[in-house]
């Protein structure tokens, strides 16, 4: 073997950063550089004192190698066999692999490996890593390390400005916006000049001219004067701990002052034992958070704290806590199996973590894992402990905070997809609620108060302070970006500007990401801007910013001083995405597969929502964010950024002669300069230098929206996670909802809402792919608003009733002219029986319980928002919030007085209003509906009352009908006259009869001696009957006694009669004569 001397800069560079316990950073281009691996370890271990350091291994998909022994061994017998390789031989590389201890890992699952330690780390498939990689991984480097990155063959550097990386094929959508530009590459590669700890060499480890500007020289013996003196402050702060146990012994642990003292103020809020405190432990990485929070553990047991309960993003992220857990519990005393036990995960893909402690010295105690989203679990919580914080979404975060004490530790300045968002608003919060706390005393607590303690911790335990590579990734990936406080024409001396005097501007990316000096401080103020507004940031956000096509970046100014020396600090940054214009008949193609394309989230969304071909044609933006300084929040400032874009777009900026060839975008952002074929077979490797583009190269950073030619589009959109405040902002700016997702995120909980602005119809050219529908923005809302209003018994009956007001509220449109009419009688004999109507009708008059007319209540609610009853019945708000929780969404009246903070009495006074109003109006509809009968019934007669012998007109189809009048309408009619007649007849026989014997007699005078009478019996004798009676000369009786004398006398006559002619008789015989 040929042996070849190593450029001397490379191992003094490994020798310099263990000494320093710094982290050394190597390129290696060559398809070969896998074999200096080997080589580059060997330096580290020689340089080291200790054992073989441990290798992290990322790779994409294919190692290019096997990790497996057995295979290994198999395959070099069979090389041997095939005669290519010689037996009893050893390749350094196997060697390498066999006997050090490497875990290799997919890029997809380096998340994995967050809070665990590596002395070296190898990144191959350069095309496969991205900002959010990068950072994980080196991050892992402890101090002394290796971070190595392997590049192919290529013959120069800046090949790697038009490499293809694996996330383009993300930002391609439609190519209707232009190409894919590696500016991200190009300023990575242009950074590596400024890292003092990199060094660039090839698969033969010569040193590449990228590298030469750099001198690296051997460090004398590093004092440690400095290294002394902190280490003597931990050792009289472990002294004067010494004897107060259990936290003395936990102190002993620590290995930095600022830990100790971090382990001492989680241990007096362990010991004060409040369910109401949070204790906060922010610092950057490699600080030893996790360290201090398993020591703080240790004391919660030893304190006697029974359910513990602690979380992260992944279980595998807790191998350092429980690590520093069991360390405590040796340092107190506690024996494992003796004193607790240990659970590990049985799951394939946790590896065996331990997600759970038994500890059952004293009596049952528990440190259980459990995952973010299971804030349910914490019923019986009394700690709960949040590693990794900033990497849990913030409202499972705001979930997990209960009544229960606190700690929460986190990265202020990571990687991890939160940002400084834990700072800026969670810790801001919580500084608000234990200020709320300190000043009301012991009834803050009841008020919902938590009192605060926080802890930093400044000094890097895995590496030294003054690292070289960590300096150069959080510039790199802008992971230190911060706002700047209020300076210039802003300041708190001059004011705040008026929003109507502030002006947006674009800003070219090619300036941007130029890492020319300027760019670079401007670019580091708006992702600033960028994290402190939004709680979703990473660094992969970074690389869509600068090399997506079809994205472009606003930023709102103040006035300008034109004698200004430095940019102006920007008061509203806009990111915006141009997508749409793709072909009708790739959109039909799509959605008849059921599938949809990378990119032109919008386009394709509504189309496969609404099953509409047409609108993936138009030509849109997409606001991706939208983020307003924290300083000038709540002034206008990001609806006068909105304004100005809409305007933009619609063309209100360009005079109207100008022609809008859609050329502007191309123009304005002509990306990188290729190599040509002919400088690419001139270039060589060895004489490769990369540098900073020259500034009179550079396109202006800023543009006037005036100076710059913009896209005629169809529409704005904006696609967010739902919540009140955003949706409140983006309507109050014109937009309309037109999706919103039914099912919530998995890790934020919320739900995806799309909404939509229609922008003024560009004028017709050639280059237009489709016409725009006549108000097809009012058509998607309708039917939003129709299906939401559905949905909200289901997948949305959690909103709140005021959030769900206001997404129909903001959803409602008009009707269109062609629609059905109003509300009628047909419909309302349809949708209510008459059984419905008189207990709707019986509680409006507070007759019956609310329970009986539940069931009516979707009916009614359904009808009323879907504006079947116009302006005929008009709620309040408050009345509306009601129908809507009781009647769409079917919630209890407990869950309604809740959300609307109102007694409940008063919410069943103001229900009985609501449909005492629908009950007037129904009332209204059925006595309209039997007057319009009873006039077609009087019109009907009146023209059948009309003479015949009138000239009929040749138009009137009436009256040249022969049946004009149905069989039922006739034989109704005949019944009716039938009727009349009979009744007729009753009056005559009635008014026939002699009535006169019924009527009351006697006059005046007899009533006023009858009433003398009673008047003189009452004073007389009291209490005595006061009925007397009054002779009535016409009664009947009398008359039927005078018939009777009259009747009793002629009888007497005529028995006289003939008595007497019977004794006239009787003489005559005796005589004889007659």
């Amino acid at each position: 073997m040929v042996r070849k001397a190593v450029d001397s800069r490379i191992n003094t560079l490994i020798k310099n950063g263990v000494t320093q316990n710094h982290r050394s950073f190597f390129v290696l281009v060559g398809d070969k550089g896998k074999d200096q691996i080997v080589n580059l370890h060997w330096m580290l271990t020689q340089a080291r004192v200790g054992g073989r350091p441990s290798v992290l291994w990322c790779y994409k998909k294919d190692l290019g190698f096997t990790s497996h022994r057995k295979k290994r061994e198999n395959k070099i017998k069979r090389d041997v066999k095939r005669g290519i390789r010689e037996a009893n031989t050893e390749d350094p590389f196997e060697m390498f692999v066999t006997v050090t201890d490497i875990r290799y890992t997919y890029y997809k699952e380096t998340h994995k490996v967050l809070g665990n330690t590596y002395g070296m780390c190898v990144l191959q498939d350069f095309e496969a890593l991205t900002p959010n990689i990068l950072a994980r991984t080196i991050e892992t480097v402890e101090g002394g390390g290796l971070v190595v990155v392997l590049l192919k063959s290529m013959r120069s550097l800046r090949q790697l400005y038009t490499m293809t990386m694996d996330v383009h094929a993300r930002y391609r959508g439609s190519n209707a916006h232009g190409d894919v530009v590696g500016r991200f590459n190009e300023r990575f590669m242009l950074s590596l000049a400024d890292n003092a700890a990199c060094l660039v060499v090839d698969d033969e480890l010569n040193v590449l001219p990228v590298s030469l500007g750099k001198s690296v020289k051997p460090l004398a013996r590093a004092k440690a004067e400095a290294a002394e003196s902190k280490g003597a402050a931990l050792a009289e702060l472990k002294k004067a701990m010494a004897d107060a146990p259990p936290v003395g012994a936990l102190v002993g642990c620590a290995r930095t002052a600022d830990q100790a003292r971090a382990v001492m103020t989680f241990a007096d809020a362990i010991a004060e034992k409040s369910l109401r405190g949070t204790v906060s432990l922010t610092a950057g990485r490699g600080r030893g958070k996790s360290a201090a929070l398993g020591l703080a553990l240790a004391a919660a047991i030893a304190y006697g704290y029974s359910n513990i309960f602690v979380t992260s993003p992944s279980a595998e992220n807790l191998k350092t806590l429980f690590q520093f857990v069991f360390r405590g519990f040796d340092a107190l005393g506690f024996a494992e199996h003796a004193d607790y036990d240990i659970v590990q995960s049985t799951s394939a893909e946790l590896r065996d973590t331990v997600v759970r402690v038994n500890v059952f010295r004293t009596h049952r105690q528990t440190i259980q894992y459990i995952q973010p989203q299971d804030a349910y679990a914490l019923a019986q919580a009394e700690l709960v402990v949040i590693d990794e914080a900033a990497a849990i979404p913030l409202p499972l975060v705001r979930r997990l905070m209960g009544p229960h004490l606190v700690f929460l530790a986190s990265t202020i300045n990571g990687y991890e997809g939160t940002g400084r968002s834990l700072s800026l608003k969670l810790l801001q919060q919580l500084r608000e609620q234990a200020r709320g706390f300190v000043g009301q005393g012991e009834g803050a607590a009841a008020a919902g108060g938590r009192a605060l303690r926080e802890v930093s911790l400044d000094e890097p335990i895995r590496y030294a302070a003054g690292d070289a590579t960590e300096r150069w990734l959080h510039r790199l990936l802008c992971l230190d970006a911060t706002v700047a406080p209020r300076a210039g024409p802003a300041s708190a001396a001059g004011g705040c500007p008026h929003p109507s005097a502030c002006e947006l501007y674009w800003v070219n990316r090619d300036a941007l990401f130029s890492y020319h000096a300027v760019s670079e401080a401007f670019l580091q103020r708006l992702v600033g801007l960028f994290v402190a507004s939004h709680y979703k940031n990473s660094p992969n956000d970074l690389q869509l910013l600068s090399d997506a096509p079809g994205h472009q970046v606003f930023v709102l100014l103040p006035p300008v001083d034109p004698a200004a020396t430095t940019l102006p600090e920007p008061l509203c940054a806009v990111q915006v995405s141009l997508e749409g214009g793709i072909a009708r008949q790739a959109v039909a193609q799509a959605l008849g597969r059921g599938e949809r394309s990378e990119g032109d989230l919008i386009p394709w969304l509504v189309a496969q929502q609404f099953q509409d071909d047409d609108f993936a044609a138009l030509s849109g933006a997409r606001i991706v964010r939208i983020a307003t300084h924290p300083d000038y929040a709540s002034m206008g400032y990001g609806t006068r950024a909105l304004a100005q874009l809409r305007e933009f777009y619609q063309g209100s900026f360009v005079p109207l002669a100008e022609a809008d060839d859609g050329a502007g975008e191309a123009a304005d952002e002509p990306g990188l300069p290729v190599m040509s074929a002919a400088d690419l077979a001139a270039a060589d490797l060895a004489r490769d230098a990369l540098h900073v583009r020259d500034a009179s190269e550079l396109p202006p950073l800023f543009l006037r929206l005036a100076e710059k030619r913009a896209p005629r589009l169809h529409w704005l959109g904006v696609s967010y996670g739902l919540t009140q405040p955003l949706h409140r902002f983006w309507r109050r700016a014109g937009y309309s909802p037109v999706y919103l997702r039914q099912t919530a995120n998995d890790l934020t909980g919320e739900y995806t809402c799309v909404m939509l602005n229609e922008l003024a119809a560009p004028p017709a050219s050639s280059a237009a792919v489709v016409a725009p529908r006549a108000q097809w923005l009012d058509a998607f809302a309708r039917d939003f608003h129709r299906r939401f209003s559905v949905l909200l018994s289901y997948a949305f009956g959690d909103f709140s009733v005021v959030l769900a007001m206001a997404i129909l509220d903001a959803a409602h449109r008009d009707p269109p002219q062609d629609a059905a009419p109003v509300y009628g009688p047909a419909d309302l004999a349809r949708d209510f029986s008459a059984y419905d109507l008189r207990r709707l009708e019986a509680y409006a008059n507070n007759l019956l319980d609310y329970h009986v007319v539940l069931d009516l209540l979707p009916a009614v609610a359904q009808r009323y928002f879907g504006g079947a009853f116009g302006g005929a019945v008009a709620l309040s708000g408050v009345q509306a919030c009601i129908l809507l929780g009781l009647g769409l969404q079917r919630k209890s009246v407990d869950a309604v007085e809740k959300e609307l903070k109102l007694p409940g009495r008063q919410i069943l006074a103001l229900f009985t209003k609501v449909l005492r109003k629908f009950s007037n109006h129904f009332r209204a509809l059925e006595t309209a509906a039997i007057e319009q009968q009873m006039d077609a019934a009087a019109q009907q007669q009146q023209q059948q009352q009309q003479p015949s012998a009138a000239k009929r007109s040749v138009d009137d189809d009436a009256a040249w009908d022969p049946t004009g009048q149905s069989l039922e309408d006739e034989l109704r009619s005949a019944g009716r006259e039938a009727t009349d007649e009979f009744r007729a007849k009753q009056r005559e026989m009635i008014d026939s009869l002699d009535l006169s014997q019924f009527a009351i007699a006697g006059d005046s005078a007899d009533w006023e001696q009858a009433e003398k009478q009673i008047q003189k019996a009452a004073r007389a004798t009291p209490g005595v009957s006061s009925v007397v009676s009054v002779a009535n000369p016409e009664s009947s009786k009398r008359k039927h006694k005078e018939r009777k004398d009259v009747v009793g006398s002629l009888k007497k006559a005529e028995e006289a009669r003939r008595h007497k002619a019977a004794k006239k008789t009787k003489t005559s015989k005796k005589t004889g004569r007659f």
